[in-house]
């Protein structure tokens, strides 16, 4: 992909719009029973449509191999190079609540979780505890008391809460607590730089202090900390691509994220069916929009095939309500793989469609992986989806004489 300071010169305000709409943790593996795939599963009518008319392939969020996060996922699908522009969970947590953080504060993302008697992790998400008790719970932590800096502990949704730090010469150079995995203990924190060493010292105490708290809370009674990170400076798409963008996002670390690359965070409902409507309702004031689904990651990270299958039916069910509106570009994606047979993110390839009055189609005839694998992009980093919308939208000059 050409460099960012490239496209602040190649490209262009049109009149013409931008739909990205990622379906998270969209690739999947087949199942053993049947050997398709959940999105092969699903019954897809109008995906299969816009595929037979438009182009499709699959994208590598980072690099073949690597198993992405989901915040280098999506920067990828933005623009920008998850290899150089490297963002915490911690910091779109906080920034997707509508947190204001500051420059030097130091941002974490929690999960309340369940440890045994032996100090074992048994569910890192503490069964998805209700929100009230998620902020019942924030509220008991908010009242410890570290030495020389102020403390935030603010509830996200369900298990997930956001840690800020805000003092003097905090360092983002500390590891995740949280072992990826049940049976284990959660990891020890030890600095990953010299400059790292207090912040350790405060974050450990704050941990020794909430296990105290939690001792005698089912099924939240310890806490898993990932995604130290501080406040970065990216410069925002209206500059680099010349785009009015908003963004319609339920979940707030998505919300977060598109704050931080400089889009205008839609308000919307949790459902499906409300996300599409507030594109409609939004659709004349944005020439770029990104939509995101988050129930394909959930479904996917609980090994809940069926359901899987189910959310990516009510998306196609409710792509009509879009497609009236006569889209320019419509790009459908996930920001990672999330197989049920894996509960976890993969480094699978992703499936997308591109759909524009430009393309000129290939012969895939229906959207999942194994016929995106045919498909006339082909297999390329999801980095270069941005500059396919953009040329798709007629919004980028030529490049050289």
């Amino acid at each position: 992909m050409l460099p960012l300071e490239d496209f602040k010169k190649l490209a262009k305000k049109t009149s013409t719009k931008v739909v990205l709409l990622v379906v998270d943790g969209l690739g999947g593996l087949p199942h053993p029973d049947t050997g398709k795939t959940e999105l092969e599963t699903a019954q897809t009518p109008n995906l299969d449509r816009l595929a037979r008319e438009g182009l499709c392939g699959l994208i590598d969020p980072v690099s073949p191999g690597i198993t992405p996060g989901s915040a280098p996922g999506h920067l990828a699908l933005f623009g920008y190079d998850p290899l150089r522009f490297r963002i915490g969970r911690g910091v779109l947590e906080a920034l997707g609540i509508g947190f204001e953080l500051r420059y030097g504060d130091l941002a974490a993302r929690g999960n309340f979780c369940t440890v045994d008697e032996q100090g074992l992790v048994a569910d890192r998400r503490a069964g998805r505890i209700p929100q009230e008790k998620c902020v019942e719970l924030c509220q008991k932590l908010s009242q410890i008391s570290l030495p020389g800096v102020e403390l935030f502990v603010l509830p996200v949704r369900e298990h997930r809460f956001a840690l800020v730090l805000r003092g003097d010469n905090l360092s983002p150079d500390l590891p995740d607590t949280d072992p990826q995995v049940t049976g284990l203990p959660p990891r020890t924190l030890t600095p990953l730089s010299p400059q790292a060493e207090s912040t350790v010292r405060l974050v450990n105490e704050f941990l020794a202090r909430a296990r105290e708290i939690l001792a005698d809370s089912h099924p939240a009674n310890m806490v898993l900390l990932r995604g130290f990170s501080t406040l970065p400076h990216l410069p925002p798409m209206s500059e680099v691509f010349k785009l009015n963008p908003a963004a319609i996002a339920a979940y707030p670390m998505y919300r977060g994220l598109a704050k931080l690359v400089g889009m205008k965070v839609l308000e919307s409902g949790q459902k499906i069916e409300e996300e599409f409507e507030t594109l409609k309702m939004h659709y004349p004031e944005h020439d770029y929009f990104y939509l995101h689904v988050k129930g394909t990651d959930s479904a996917g990270e609980d090994g809940d095939f069926e359901r899987k299958v189910r959310i990516i039916e009510e998306v196609d069910a409710l792509l009509p309500r879009v497609l009236s509106l006569n889209l320019d570009v419509l790009l459908v994606t996930g920001d990672h793989s999330t197989p049920a047979a894996l509960r976890a993110h993969s480094w699978h390839p992703v499936p997308i469609l591109l759909h524009s009055r430009w393309c000129l189609p290939d012969e895939v005839s229906e959207f999942g992986e194994r016929a995106c694998a045919r498909g006339g992009l082909g297999r390329f980093p999801a980095v270069e989806v941005m500059p396919l919308a953009l040329a798709h939208a007629l919004k980028l000059d030529k490049f050289g004489a």
